[in-house]
């Protein structure tokens, strides 16, 4: 019987690890909006498809006293497949560096999307009821309940981490403790 096991977990191993050999690199966006694209270039392709609802200049926001910008898109009132409803497209410095797309749970679900990132991707490199998550040097990728997707650029992602371990200036301070105080 311990040997017929051993031969078990054997075979579940060689398929795990061949289904990695096989697994596709992971995306650096989703359709034909990539990560690291500028601003300008975003645009365009948005107004190109559809599906995502975007509808120009209104849609984006500059974030104040920051190198961050911010498009938001409403889906649902776009012309397109519907399989979306809102999505965010994040840029540090004109480069886009995470776009966060929410899916329509009337049209999809989690567990088809799961599955379809497994068999191209692999297995998620972590994996919680929350969130499965597929990371590479270059991308992270995850699937967020209730149905959310994430493409993230790691390198920029990184960078803004280590912009805003910048000490707080006196008056950034000040400004915080009012807030606290509110």
């Amino acid at each position: 019987m311990l040997l017929f096991n051993k031969k078990i977990l054997i075979l579940i191993t060689l398929s795990a690890l061949t289904l990695n050999l096989f697994a596709e690199s992971l995306p650096n966006g989703y359709k034909d909006v990539k990560l690291g694209m500028s601003l300008q270039e975003t645009k365009e392709t948005l107004v190109k498809d559809p599906d995502f609802g975007y509808h120009g200049d209104r849609d984006v926001s500059l974030i104040p006293n920051s190198s961050k910008t911010l498009i938001e898109t409403d889906a649902q009132r776009g012309l397109g497949s519907n399989f979306l409803t809102q999505c965010w497209f994040q840029f540090y410095f004109d480069e886009l560096y995470i776009i966060t797309i929410n899916v329509n749970p009337e049209k999809m679900d989690y567990y088809s999307i799961f599955t379809k990132l497994t068999e191209k991707y692999g297995e998620p490199t972590n994996f919680s009821p929350q969130a499965a998550t597929w990371k590479d040097d270059e991308v992270t990728m995850s699937l967020e309940k209730p149905l959310t997707l994430k493409y993230i650029d790691n390198k920029i992602f990184e960078q803004t981490q280590n912009y805003s371990n910048i000490q707080a200036s006196p008056t950034e301070v000040t400004r915080e403790m009012f807030l606290d105080g509110l």
